[in-house]
């Protein structure tokens, strides 16, 4: 078992190995009543949480949510509110999200709106979640204009990143999770990147120790990220503050949304990050071989390399939405070498054509 202390201004901890889920009870201070908030696969993993919040005393209240992105929906969460209210919650109580990252993104947003913000719990089960969205305090939902419009920075008071939960994954979640596993890397752990490199069927074997070290690798990157930067108030000039960890993603949220969110998030950063990559080495000098090695490492773990899907014109409509854009200004976290983050301010727009078609050719 690791521990990971994020030390923002409500300190909280991440807790990573198998059956971490089973210390719950120790998180519920007060709390009369626990909403549990899950994806139907894992009732299994939801009712585990339940019995442990009977033992310590409390009430648990469990919720199915729809899986996956379907869930971060302005009618789930409305429906889940009601949920709450009809079950009496208070402020002392206490939300617990178990899932995916679309799950812990919505538990968060339920608690940081709840009574204008109650306590929760995150309790990631994917590679992906325990590694980037249900970690940092960033919440959310999704309209049909873009991911993550409607949100809040709502801290969690504890992280249990359960990994003997991620058995059940089917082999595609496990490479996703990989490709934001791979981002870390590339922006502030070049030892991640060489343990993937060296064994690449080990780290997505789900029971590895490899997997485990990646993973807690990588929340340590975050956890020293975001106790820096909790809002993303921080990148000025060559100052990058948590905007770094958006590396790759506003070209990949751009294909989430145009795709209707039915591409797994992992994949689309992966696209993303090919593609930060190629605007760098047009625009502020990455060299070649580094873009080269981006599309080596994400080829390791079978995530796709090139893209054919929305055309450039709607890909850049969306870009234009992301939460860095300034005005009309397009703002990419770009790399002047692995490690060496800056932002890439309004770049030219045949840099922008370059970069889609070296991804698209």
């Amino acid at each position: 078992m690791s521990v990971v202390e994020f030390a923002t201004e409500k300190p909280y901890q991440a807790v990573i190995g198998p059956g971490v889920l089973d210390q719950l009870g120790r998180y519920l201070g007060a709390a009369t009543k626990v909403g549990v908030l899950h994806a139907p696969p894992l009732s299994g993993a939801a009712q585990r949480a339940a019995d442990t919040v009977r033992a310590a005393g409390a009430e648990p209240v469990l919720i199915e949510l729809p899986e996956g992105e379907s869930a971060k929906t302005p009618r789930v969460l409305a429906d889940t509110w009601s949920a709450l209210a009809v079950a009496g919650f208070t402020r002392g109580d206490l939300i617990v999200g178990i899932g995916g990252g679309a799950t812990t993104d919505l538990a968060g947003f339920i608690a940081a709106t709840w009574m204008r913000g109650i306590r929760w719990v995150s309790a990631p089960t994917t590679v992906l979640a325990m590694v980037d969205a249900g970690i940092g305090g960033k919440t959310g939902a999704d309209l049909p204009e873009g991911k993550n419009l409607i949100g809040a920075f709502w801290e969690p008071s504890a992280v249990l990143a359960d990994t003997g939960l991620l058995g059940t994954l089917p082999v595609g979640e496990l490479r996703a999770g990989l490709g934001e596993v791979i981002k870390h890397g590339f922006i502030a752990d070049g030892r991640t990147l060489d343990l993937i490199a060296a064994s690449p069927s080990e780290a997505l074997d789900p029971t590895s120790p490899l997997l485990t070290e990646l993973i807690t690798r990588s929340v340590q990157v975050k956890a020293r990220v975001v106790s820096a930067d909790l809002r993303e108030s921080m990148s000025v000039g060559d100052d990058v503050g948590r905007e770094q960890l958006n590396y790759g993603h506003t070209l990949g949220h751009a294909i989430e949304a145009g795709e209707h969110f039915t591409r797994r998030h992992g994949e689309c950063v992966g696209l993303g990050m090919i593609f930060a990559a190629e605007l760098a080495h047009r625009t502020i000098g990455l060299a070649a071989e580094h873009v080269d090695r981006h599309r080596r490492m994400l080829e390791l773990v079978g995530l796709p390399t090139s893209y054919r899907g929305i055309g450039w014109e709607r890909a850049r409509a969306l870009m234009a939405r992301d939460k860095k854009t300034r005005g009309s200004t397009l703002r990419f976290v770009g790399l002047r070498a692995p490690g060496d983050v800056t932002m890439i301010v309004d770049p030219p727009e045949q840099a922008l054509l370059e970069a889609w078609d070296a991804l698209t050719g």
